[in-house]
């Protein structure tokens, strides 16, 4: 890529970023797309524009991002949201600082020797553009005293990570005690989830030996249990009798939507019982659905009994009437067997993964490596792409290997426009398919929690990427780059120098990669242009209700399983690159700044969340950082090595200290994160929990009865012996 190509890039990413920046001022003040920019504010009951016209002018949601206090972050999105914006700006926070001293120290002594120019041969541009490689690590004569101010640098960088990271943890471990120790009650904070129960003693019943087990150890404070049942089959019927309720609610609304475009008497809706309701006997769809929901409504209610009954599993909720018992029964060990009665905090009631209560230890551990094994295939295997991608997509690849293009490609406009964007569209489209795989595995694993599934899947998804982006790219276009010339002269050649070498030429790629991301990325994400599109395409041809309606523009939650490790990859690359390329440190700065203001915005207003951890993902980020911080040490190791830098030993001792300061946050911290501090949930509520409320909470939606209350209490608390499942 020359410099006109990366200028075009640049500039082409911000005039699209301004333009989306426009469309958003200008479709946010639409009455009709307000519950596409503002539907956190509008399911919470509040003006969607707050303080009238004053407030709806372009830069409006600037200032309210930035007054906006941490409270009302976490009032309206949670403390989970709350604690992600402590990782962008502290990420902002590391590379502001870094950036004050790499791009006044650092670029005028690149920029005042001479290198590239003594020794052609040498040059790290390898074809990108030479103005910027000579303010670059590279342009550094081998073993010169300049390398000091390098070295320098490397430990400014990393001293200033250490404190800002620490002094994050401690925010967050404030924010997170505040949060659970909060005077309101909540459900989770009187249940534990139990697993591997042993066998049912004979002579009792499932829930008569949990209820006997607990109350010998908890006298006082236990309540009663909730036996884990086999809902595979109950929910099935409940997901098509809820189906069939909401076919009927169209149909229903079709019909008196006809009689206003139509006749008064209006029109029956008709559809056809087949496949897909395309083949098949057609019939009256009012009719249709209400004996259909009336067939299985005695259906679903059989099969609760049975399930209640017949499909009791060696798993229960049991609840405390303390909180402070319950946090204390969450992290203790029952039994002296690992195996048997295992006892963790409960999750809130819309997070739980109800089939995973059901596996059992031993075959949690299993398919636990199970899921290991596959992803780390699944990385190498991907590997393989990624590095095609990154080689084949540059322009001089695809000419040479697809000739035809060759008349389209010398056409100056296309061909700038190719190489400032093709290869990094490639690569973020390839990545998008990702996310999905990375959750389903971690659900399979047997993770009772969604949070603890998305904080899994997002660990995955960070190894992935750090691995197959950032150095599969590194690697795999420099190799193929390089592959003619060790293959001629395989003696002659060193790969290790010729990989850390590429590592100036490959920081224009990055470049540009971190500039689309910010630019066009958060573009997108602030206009909202996708789901806008989507929501009046829905509405206008598919949605017949308001339950359609709200479906259609419902706006679901940050999504951490792809957002935290694309923000953590992005930091990785600024950090390996801060020193060998100080100009990427502009670039990162604005990537974070402008995605703490965009994203609070979001959180304030769009985003709504699916569930509440109270900050758990944040020792995975910090580690995953210092691990980016490891990373960006053996980057410098290896680099001064390359340079014949004498003093390079030093760098050894930041990778101990790095590993030493893991340590420390890990012993200090963790274990508050872990589980919830007995102290924390010693501090009193302002009211009396409703102990049977919390009870119910946990029922789960297939096994709620509308009707007839009192027989299915009867059905949750006794269970006949004779058909009790072990």
């Amino acid at each position: 890529m020359d410099f006109s190509s990366f200028l075009t890039s640049l500039g082409t990413s911000f005039l699209i970023f301004v333009v989306l920046m426009l469309l958003f001022t200008w479709l946010s003040r639409k009455p009709g797309n307000s519950v596409i920019y503002y539907p956190n504010r509008i399911l919470k009951g509040m003006d969607p524009w707050e303080g009238g016209k004053r407030t709806r002018n372009p830069f409006a949601w600037i200032r309210e991002a930035i007054t906006s206090s941490e409270d009302d972050v976490i009032s309206m999105s949670g403390v989970d949201s709350a604690v992600y914006l402590v990782f962008l700006s502290t990420a902002l926070g590391i590379l502001v600082l870094s950036g004050i001293v790499l791009l006044l120290v650092l670029l005028p002594v690149a920029a005042t020797d001479n290198n590239l120019k003594l020794s052609a041969n040498s040059s790290t541009s390898n074809g990108t553009f030479n103005e910027l490689d000579k303010l670059s690590m590279g342009n550094v004569k081998a073993n010169s005293e300049r390398l000091w101010a390098f070295l320098i640098a490397t430990y400014w960088v990393s001293f200033v990570t250490y404190y800002l990271s620490w002094k994050a943890y401690k925010h967050v471990s404030g924010l997170r005690a505040a949060a659970l120790k909060s005077p309101d009650v909540k459900v989770e904070q009187f249940a534990v989830l139990v697993r591997d129960i042993p066998a049912v003693p004979e002579g009792k019943t499932r829930k008569e030996q949990v209820d006997s087990y607990f109350k010998g150890i908890y006298p006082d404070t236990f309540y009663r249990s909730m036996v884990v049942t086999d809902i595979k089959q109950v929910t099935k019927i409940w997901v098509e009798l809820e189906g069939y309720k909401k076919k009927l609610a169209r149909a229903e609304a079709v019909y008196e939507q006809s009689k206003t475009t139509g006749s008064p008497e209006g029109k029956r809706p008709m559809n056809r019982t087949g496949f897909l309701g395309i083949i098949g006997k057609k019939v009256d769809s009012i009719e249709y659905y209400n004996e259909k929901i009336n067939e299985l409504i005695p259906k679903l209610e059989a099969e609760q009994k049975v399930t209640l009954r017949e499909k009791q599993q060696a798993s229960a909720l049991v609840f405390f009437t303390s909180r402070v018992k319950a946090a204390a029964a969450g992290q203790s060990l029952h039994d002296q067997m690992v195996d048997s009665w295992t006892v963790i905090d409960a999750p809130e009631p819309r997070q739980i993964i109800w089939k995973n209560l059901l596996i059992k230890f031993y075959s949690r551990e299993i398919r636990q490596y199970v899921v290991y094994i596959i992803v780390a295939l699944t990385i190498l295997f991907y590997m393989i792409p990624i590095g095609l991608i990154s080689a084949v997509t540059t322009l001089k690849n695809l000419v040479k290997y697809l000739s035809f293009l060759k008349p389209i490609v010398d056409i100056v406009a296309i061909r700038t426009v190719l190489e400032a964007y093709l290869p990094q569209l490639a690569l973020i489209i390839f990545l998008a398919l990702l996310p999905k795989l990375l959750l389903y595995l971690s659900k399979a694993e047997g993770i009772p929690s969604v949070s603890h599934a998305v904080r899994a899947a997002s660990g995955k998804y960070f190894y992935f990427t750090i691995l197959n982006v950032f150095i599969g790219v590194t690697v795999g276009g420099t190799l193929f780059d390089a592959f003619k010339t060790i293959e001629d002269e395989p003696k002659k050649i060193k790969i290790v120098s010729i990989l850390a070498k590429s590592l100036p030429s490959n920081a224009t790629f990055f470049l540009t990669f971190v500039a689309l991301k910010f630019f066009v990325g958060y573009g997108l994400e602030l206009s909202r242009i996708v789901p806008l599109i989507i929501f009046h395409l829905k509405r206008k041809y598919l949605c017949k209700t308001e339950t359609e309606v709200k479906e259609a523009w419902a706006p679901g939650d940050l999504g951490y399983v792809s957002r935290v490790p694309g923000d953590l990859l992005i930091i990785t690359i600024v950090l390996c690159y801060s020193v060998i390329a100080p100009i990427i440190l502009p670039f990162g700065v604005l990537y974070f700044g402008l995605g703490w203001l965009i994203l609070r915005n979001q959180a304030l207003k769009v985003y709504v969340p699916s569930y509440e951890s109270n900050g758990r993902m944040w020792p995975h980020i910090h580690v995953r950082l210092i691990g980016a911080l490891l990373l960006y040490q053996v980057t410098m190791l290896g680099y001064f090595g390359v340079k014949e830098f004498r003093y390079t030993p030093f760098v050894i001792v930041l990778l101990i200290l790095s590993l030493i300061f893991i340590f420390v946050c890990q012993k200090k911290f963790y274990r508050s994160f872990q589980s919830v501090p007995l102290e924390v949930a010693s501090h009193e509520l302002k009211e009396s929990p409703n102990m049977e409320h919390i009870f119910r909470a946990y029922i789960p939606p297939s096994l709620s009865c509308e009707k007839d209350e009192e027989q299915f209490e009867d059905a949750l608390s006794q269970v006949s012996r004779t058909t009790s499942s072990v």
